[in-house]
């Protein structure tokens, strides 16, 4: 995975560079549950900033048609005096989605996390999420979401 810039970087908006994720992720799905977790190595080659690893384990459960709830343990290294997280870091958070009926494939994303050892961090989550495309399973109609957790922004 690549970010690319879109901030200022000089007002605190974003790197100022692209930088990438490099992950190995697992996923198991065992009827109306998902556990997902893996780790992996964030490269940051911008001056301030650190490269560092990450690591993550999910648990989630289909409520019904429309609701999934999940909750995860997420780690990071040091990510480097000029980000916001200049510490480790391990959080558990809780969350989830909610799946709209009408339009198919429109969900709404919301979740609160923080801290439980290293530097202190606090966060929450809304948003609203849109996939599209042929689901196989059913012919010329949108593919809805079908497993995963909320993005992290920090």
């Amino acid at each position: 995975m690549f970010e690319l810039p879109t901030g200022n970087a000089d007002k605190g908006l974003g790197v100022g560079k692209v930088w990438y994720k490099l992950p190995v992720w697992l996923q198991k799905n065992s009827g109306k549950w998902l556990f997902d977790g893996g780790g992996g190595y964030q490269v940051v080659p911008q001056v301030n900033y650190r490269d560092f690893p990450y690591t993550g384990w999910l648990v989630k459960r289909e409520l019904n048609e429309r609701l999934e709830l999940g909750a995860e343990v997420f780690a990071h290294g040091r990510e480097g005096s000029a980000a916001a997280q200049t510490g480790k870091s391990v959080m558990i958070d809780l969350g989830g989605y909610y799946h709209f009926k009408h339009p198919e494939g429109e969900q709404f994303l919301f979740a609160y996390g923080h801290s439980i050892a290293g530097q202190t961090e606090n966060y929450a989550y809304v948003g609203m999420y849109w996939t599209w495309g042929k689901d196989d399973t059913k012919p010329n109609a949108a593919s809805p979401f079908q497993s995963g957790f909320v993005a992290r922004s920090q």
